[in-house]
């Protein structure tokens, strides 16, 4: 059994693959989010194209509905769309560099405990010899 403990950069390294793990899983929640969001607005925008021009529509505004026509709320909804696609092009391209970054860090690692396992198998062989 290994009595030593990992050596520093290791350390260094394993806090940082946490680090990363940590923020991937922000990334996924905040990406999931505006997933659902996006598919809402899409549900919502479907419903809207089979109400009459002349329909009454309201909006919540905070605590009371406020009348408004059926473009200003496609309207609305649309430059919403638009927003939340851009926020999950982001989303998307900052998970991928996390990814990277994580693979990158878990070979590194590998590579250190490799080298340690190593160092402490020819530790263990000079002793029993």
């Amino acid at each position: 059994m290994m009595a030593e403990r990992l050596p520093p950069e290791a350390q260094t390294y394993v806090t940082k693959y946490q680090q990363l793990q940590n923020t991937l899983t922000q990334i996924l929640t905040e990406k999931a989010t505006v997933e659902t969001e996006l598919r809402e607005i899409n549900r919502i925008l479907t419903v809207l194209e089979k109400v009459s021009e002349n329909e009454e529509l309201y909006k919540a505004v905070g605590h009371i509905l406020i009348k408004t026509s059926k473009e200003d709320v496609k309207k609305e909804l649309e430059e919403k769309k638009e927003l939340l696609e851009l926020r999950l092009k982001a989303l998307e391209k900052q998970e991928k560099e996390v990814r990277r970054q994580l693979e990158e860090v878990q070979a590194k690692l590998k590579e250190m405990l490799a080298k340690t396992y190593q160092s402490y198998e020819k530790t263990l062989r000079g002793q029993a010899g």
